[in-house]
């Protein structure tokens, strides 16, 4: 039994030998550590004190810059800069030029703004009225007012409206076309057809009266006179001074050469054709004055002019 017990107390005693040398190693592993430990910071705080030594020297003091190398250099900047703003001022003049022309296509023919929205009449009219003139020169609402006929107009004007004479249409931007009318002056009254018309200097007919005024003369035809003697006489009666033509009953027109005045006090003119009227006229006044009880005039031809006591 002693020699077991003996036994056990030798392992024992081996066992807690091989821990206290366990033991034993750890602490000289920490104690490695901690001396380590204390060497890294040792190292350190030397680090730290060499460079704050460094930084604790003078810099080093850096060479002055010669003043002409800096102009020169200045010269050169501004050069650069110059020929970068050359190259890109093209492209950007370029690019709002484009930009201008497409904006300014799409708002003459795809924006609203520069539609036709209405019609502006201008003009002095008494036989018309604007809204005839609206109506038929039909303008075409909604439509570009660039691309707008204007031809179209003008003659949807002059053959709706006999009365005007002269039509000028034109574009009143941003959204209107404008239509000055000009309407014709009558010069005489004739009788077509059971109908007084007005008669304008250009021989045309265009205006229905119920009555004839007393202000304008009477134009008479004979069956076959075509409208070249109704020119001729409408050439004559816009000739006649306004204070002759009241005394004018009528125009009589035979042929483009022989138009005669049948004056209201049964006094009758000979005239001819419509050839130097203005000049026929002023010999008519003067011979009127200086011979007022004779019958019958001739001014044919203004420089002979013949009078007589008689009409025939």
């Amino acid at each position: 039994m002693p020699e077991k017990g003996s036994g056990v107390e030798t392992e024992i005693a081996e066992a807690l030998e091989i821990a206290r040398s366990a033991s034993g190693e750890h602490e000289i592993d920490l104690d490695s550590e901690e001396a380590a430990a204390e060497a890294g910071s040792s190292t350190g705080a030397s680090s730290e004190a060499s460079t704050d030594a460094e930084s604790d020297e003078p810099e080093a003091e850096r060479p002055a810059v010669d003043p002409a190398t800096l102009k020169s250099r200045k010269a050169f900047a501004r050069r650069q800069w110059r020929r970068r703003w050359l190259a890109w001022r093209y492209l950007i003049v370029g690019t709002l030029v484009i930009a201008l022309l497409l904006g300014g296509i799409w708002a003459v023919y795809f924006s609203t703004w520069l539609q036709v929205k209405g019609t502006s009449v201008h003009g002095s009219m008494k036989m018309t009225s604007a809204k005839q003139v609206v109506e038929f020169a039909a303008v075409p609402v909604g439509e570009p007012l660039a691309t707008a006929d204007l031809e179209a107009v003008q003659v949807r004007v002059l053959n709706g409206l006999p009365m005007v004479r002269s039509v000028n249409v034109s574009r009143e931007w941003p959204d209107k076309i404008r239509v000055d009318v000009t309407e014709r002056t009558p010069v005489a009254v004739v009788s077509i057809g059971g109908r007084l018309r007005a008669l304008d200097e250009t021989g045309t007919v265009f205006w229905d009266y119920k009555k004839a005024p007393s202000s304008l003369p009477m134009v008479n035809t004979v069956t076959g006179t075509n409208s070249d003697a109704l020119r001729e006489a409408a050439a004559v009666a816009s000739a006649l001074p306004a204070d002759l033509a009241k005394r004018v009953d009528h125009v009589e027109v035979t042929t483009v050469d022989s138009i005669s005045l049948e004056l209201r006090n049964d006094k009758r003119v000979v005239w001819g054709s419509s050839a130097q009227s203005d000049t026929k006229a002023d010999v008519l006044v003067a011979l009127m004055k200086a011979e007022p009880d004779v019958a019958h005039y001739d001014v044919s031809v203004p420089g002979q002019p013949v009078t007589s006591k008689s009409i025939d």
